[in-house]
């Protein structure tokens, strides 16, 4: 814009938007989707259930969602046994925003909310746009939590938020629930609110292992989930919390947009939650495949962290923006995250897992006999 200089916020300038690379290759493991489109007969509920919705587009949404927060009360009972009153539970246009709307709500100038690197790189910047300050405390090498040195950052810096993000991301590791229970504990004695980020709750080898165990004994808990890893909704946006309290979610409301879920957007994630069975169904076969892929990245002489999600964090690597280039150059897209010498991969279908599989495979082999070459010079 010739001649005017934009009014940005100075801690803006300089700033890039959240995103990852949207190459086209053929196999796109890097932003941990789910590799299964829906069946016909969920394309076609859906469809639908948007037409019904669309005779009435001409009318404001249901701004408080009470009849999709029932579907995904209902939900949560069948998928963990664990009965949440629909006045304990929020939906919003994807976890993301419901992340962004706890920070706004409990957050703010003046307070603080505590992590665990490495984790999910949004973090940061949901807590820039509300003003709050991060603290970060490191993980140990195996990327599990400090259990002491994370009851003593509570103490000392009195966050008003305490993020937990199991499994993690870009780790794939969990937090057991005897852990969550000591934080919350500690947590609790502060006034602090701990967010238990169940992003890829699904895809957990303990199926009972949720926080959402946790909402009846510690008020200052509360889970978030999403639709779009286990149902393979990535592009309905839809997220959600459970809370231990329906005084959290009345606080989210002061901080929510009007009408933040549209009529179209409520409608479609109803009906996708009539097929859960099924989408459960794809996620036994996705946890089946990262379990073997697992398996052979550990045979090639990789690192390979423990995952509860639907991607592996491995290395370690010299050079692994190379790797990271020499997938792409095979039409494989990955992604660089986390600490330096690591990469992550999200599980794809069976073809496209195997190719993975393949090429690592030739670039770990390739870059031995470099090494063993060098050796002998």
């Amino acid at each position: 814009m010739s001649g005017f200089d934009l009014p940005l916020r100075k801690d803006l300038i300089g700033q890039t938007p959240y995103g990852a690379p949207e190459d086209t290759v053929p196999v796109r493991l890097n932003v941990n989707e789910n590799p299964y489109p829906p069946s016909e007969k969920v394309i076609e509920a859906i469809s639908q259930a948007v037409a019904a919705a669309a005779r009435g587009i001409n009318r404001y949404p249901d701004r408080d969602a009470v009849d999709l927060r029932a579907a995904l009360a209902a939900y949560l009972s069948m998928e963990s046994g664990i009965k949440v009153n629909i006045d304990c539970i929020w939906a919003a246009n994807g976890s993301n925003e419901i992340m962004a709307q706890l920070f706004g709500a409990f957050g703010g100038p003046g307070t603080r909310a505590l992590t665990f690197d490495p984790t999910y790189s949004m973090y940061p910047e949901y807590a820039r746009d509300s003003f709050t300050e991060v603290v970060s405390v490191p993980r140990r090498r195996d990327f599990t939590i400090d259990l002491a040195a994370a009851i003593e950052a509570v103490a000392e810096h009195k966050p008003t938020l305490v993020i937990l993000t199991s499994p993690n991301n870009p780790t794939g590791t969990s937090i057991t629930l005897a852990e969550i229970e000591e934080i919350s504990q500690a947590a609790q004695t502060i006034g602090a609110l701990v967010v238990v980020d169940e992003a890829y709750a699904e895809f957990r080898g303990d199926r009972g292992a949720t926080a959402l165990t946790l909402l009846d004994s510690y008020p200052n808990i509360v889970v978030s989930r999403t639709m779009s890893k286990a149902f393979g909704y990535a592009g309905g946006r839809l997220g959600y919390c459970a809370t231990s309290s329906g005084d959290i979610v009345q606080a989210l409301k002061l901080v929510r947009l009007p009408y933040h879920l549209s009529a179209i957007s409520q409608a479609a994630a109803m009906a996708a939650l009539d097929f859960a069975s099924e989408s459960l169904s794809r996620v036994a076969e996705i946890t089946s495949a990262r379990n073997q892929m697992a398996r052979e990245l550990s045979s090639m002489g990789l690192v390979v962290a423990q995952s509860d999600a639907n991607f592996l964090f491995f290395g370690e690597f010299a050079d692994r923006h190379a790797i990271w280039n020499a997938l792409v150059e095979q039409g494989i897209l990955i992604r660089e995250t986390g600490p330096v010498g690591w990469l992550r991969v999200s599980i794809g279908t069976a073809s496209e897992n195997e190719l993975f599989v393949n090429c690592m495979k030739a670039l770990v082999s390739g870059q031995e006999e470099l090494h063993d070459q060098n050796g002998t010079d």
